[in-house]
């Protein structure tokens, strides 16, 4: 029973770590099926070449039918972890303002092909807010457009180019961040509009989004009164269970974002919010930064279930749903196609300037 708790437990929690090569650690959760996923950022990056074996590394040590998804934030922009000989994006708004669907739908195929040589399965993009707050610190222009209806166009483009490229795609951040006046990577934000107008602007691309089966979502670390006036995104039945799962009728993984970000650090931390958002309706954690907080993250998750049978439950249909995303469909993309005259070509022909 406890080895299967701790399996189902690691299989909730996407990592960060730092360095170059895999840790002690998650080489160790790797080998023995207990680990969600692995997510890279800058600072494990140092060529195209290294990451293709680093995610190589991974496949290979996870035991057969247990591989960690391999994700990373390659938006574009501002927030791109990889830069030449990828293709280097402008901030999606400009894109946005200067092509067509169809052009932007080219682009995420490049980007999605670039990211599937290397081993990734998961981009964390597009995002699918609403650009509404010139003064919001952390959305501006990683957002579509200003309005729900160009996130939709563009945004839905994007996603499916990055699928059809190879990799899948997650909206975020849910229910939307565009409005938000304060860094949830250092505090939490609150968002005081009421139901309609939220149901209207900030949610309706989700809506969208939930009708395509195209990818995961991942949430907000953001308080939104008029949806659940003492929890936030993350965390709340009422946005991820009531909301999302029932009303929006999405039945695909949903992803936090870092639970060691401060809106949550701060608040009720990042334990005590693991278990919460599983208990919610979230099926990945992510925890990207402190090896010591991955282990007490997992621990937390076996204790709530050795205390609640129904918890055991969450955790089974949070693996069910967050398993998958390990494996996308379509053809294995060699790492040799990088910088070859096929990708060259292919960059060649997407109009990234308009």
């Amino acid at each position: 029973m406890n080895e299967h708790l701790q399996e189902l437990a690691g299989r909730t929690i996407v990592a960060g770590f730092d360095g170059l090569e895999l840790t002690p650690y998650l080489k160790k959760e790797i080998e023995a099926g207990e680990l969600g996923g692995v997510i890279l950022f800058s600072r494990n990056i140092t060529s195209v070449a290294q990451v293709a074996a680093l995610c190589s590394e991974i496949k290979a040590r996870a035991p057969e039918g247990k591989r960690p998804l391999i994700c990373i934030d390659q938006e574009g922009g501002r927030v791109a972890r990889i830069k030449e000989p990828l293709t280097v994006l402008p901030p999606a708004l400009t894109l946005a303002e200067k092509l067509d669907a169809k052009q932007m739908l080219q682009i995420g195929k490049l980007v999605g092909r670039e990211l599937r040589a290397l081993g990734i399965s998961l981009n964390f993009a597009p995002v699918f807010d609403v650009n509404t707050n010139p003064n919001s610190p952390i959305i501006g222009d990683r957002a579509f457009g200003n309005t729900p209806r160009d996130v939709i166009s563009y945004g839905l483009s994007f996603a499916r180019g990055l699928r059809e490229g190879g990799v899948f795609p997650c909206a975020k951040h849910f229910p939307g961040h565009g409005d938000a006046t304060l860094d949830s990577h250092l505090e939490l934000p609150t968002v005081l509009h009421d139901e309609q107008r939220l149901m209207e602007i900030e949610i309706e691309p989700f809506i969208a989004w939930a009708r395509t089966r195209l990818g995961p979502i991942m949430t907000a670390h953001v308080l939104y009164p008029a949806l659940d006036p003492e929890f936030p995104a993350t965390m709340s039945k009422k946005i991820l269970g009531t909301l999302l799962h029932n009303r929006l009728h999405f039945d695909g993984a949903v992803i936090t974002d870092d639970l060691e970000m401060g809106a949550i650090t701060r608040g009720m931390g990042t334990q005590k919010a693991a278990v919460a958002t599983i208990r919610a309706g979230a099926s990945g954690i992510l925890v990207c930064h402190t090896e010591a907080l991955q282990q007490d993250v997992k621990a937390a998750l076996i204790q709530e279930a050795r205390i609640n049978p129904d918890f055991e439950t969450k955790l089974q249909k949070a693996v069910v749903r967050i398993a998958p995303l390990a494996y996308p469909v379509g053809p294995d993309i060699p790492f040799e196609w990088i910088n070859s005259d096929a990708h060259l070509q292919l960059r060649a022909s997407v109009p990234l300037n308009g």
